[in-house]
């Protein structure tokens, strides 16, 4: 090929990649503003570091809500460096902390709130598991639970102390990053037991674990879900709004059919019961579902669905499997260079 095809073709395909930037979006996914001593999931971006996001945001993208990235991108007409962001899950300090830092700023979002933990006096289950396995403090060396039939036994070794010392190291390690032999492995271990259970069973292990650590539950203010109060409150905000994350944060792919149903028609339903308005927005708990799922979304009347896969949204992207990009507790500067490198992919 002589240097006139290679340059021509080059110039194509610069134009070819100009054409795409203009049509690709980001789907931002958070799901708390806090600061928390324990974060094995890394769902935490604390108040400053998401104040200095959304400046970012503000000067160098183009946010928008997420209904309306829908639209424009179903039209083929997504402006530059579009933006929505969203937050998973119904956090109370989405209200307290996140809202106030939105409206400062301007920026819309979408809550989508896991509808059967509204108002409920109990922590996510994530939550829960990891106050009774996160904490500072002496274990038995031994727990055996029945899970589906099946005995399981878990020897604790040297995890079953656990120093502030220790806990301060693994503060903000991530759980799918621990190390065998380790109490945050340990935690990470039992998360994948009781992930793919219905909430029914999973709160009877929860509760096994709880006798066995010999601990009381003691709902934590500083991890509670939205109040009933609070989630009216927060939908008040013409800047955000509420989507479903069906009612108790099920591993969907893992359930029946009729279940998958009853988790997502009933999310919806409970939730325009309590707002008085409609709701078209899901996300899947966990970024996870089946074929079966994403036609279940449809029929139950959302227009859109986001799952957690880290992609951006391209003009052919399905609008029931929206991809997002998770962000993290990055300062502005970090954010803005993510940001950069996002956009110039």
């Amino acid at each position: 090929m002589n240097r006139l095809k290679v340059s021509r073709l080059n110039r194509a395909v610069k134009k070819l990649q100009k054409c795409l930037t203009r049509q690709k979006a980001l789907i931002l996914m958070y799901h708390r503003i806090s600061e928390v001593n324990v974060d094995p999931w890394s769902l935490c971006v604390t108040p400053q570091h998401f104040s200095e996001q959304l400046e970012v945001l503000q000067h160098q993208a183009h946010p928008m809500s997420l209904q309306t990235l829908v639209q424009l991108y179903q039209k083929g007409n997504l402006p530059q460096r579009a933006v929505a962001l969203t937050f998973d899950d119904g956090y109370a300090d989405n209200l307290y902390d996140a809202k106030p830092l939105l409206e400062r700023y301007g920026i819309p979002v979408t809550v989508f709130v896991t509808a059967g933990y509204v108002g409920c006096e109990q922590e996510f289950w994530w939550d829960e598991l990891e106050q009774l396995l996160l904490q500072p403090g002496q274990l038995p060396e031994m727990l055996l639970l029945d899970i589906n039939g099946h005995s399981c036994c878990w020897e604790l070794g040297a995890a079953a102390s656990y120093r502030v010392e220790e806990a301060e190291r693994a503060r903000h390690q991530p759980a799918w990053k621990s190390q065998p032999g380790s109490r945050l492995f340990f935690y990470y271990t039992i998360w994948q037991q009781l992930l793919p259970l219905a909430e029914v069973d999973r709160r009877t292990l929860l509760d096994q674990i709880r006798a066995w650590a010999q601990t009381k539950p003691t709902p934590r203010p500083t991890h509670r879900p939205l109040s009933q109060t609070e989630l009216m409150e927060l939908a008040h905000s013409s800047l955000i709004e509420v989507g479903a994350h069906t009612l108790t944060h099920p591993f969907l792919s893992a359930q029946s059919i009729n279940h998958q149903q009853l988790e997502i028609q009933q999310s919806k339903a409970r939730l325009e019961a309590l707002l008085n308005r409609p709701v078209m927005s899901f996300s899947y708990p966990f970024g996870n579902y089946a074929p079966e799922t994403v036609t279940i979304a449809q029929e139950a009347g959302f227009e859109c669905a986001c799952s957690t896969a880290a992609d951006f949204v391209w003009q052919g992207s399905d609008r029931f499997e929206l991809p997002r990009i998770a962000v993290e507790n990055w300062n502005g500067e970090e954010f803005k260079q993510q940001l950069e490198r996002w956009f110039n992919d």
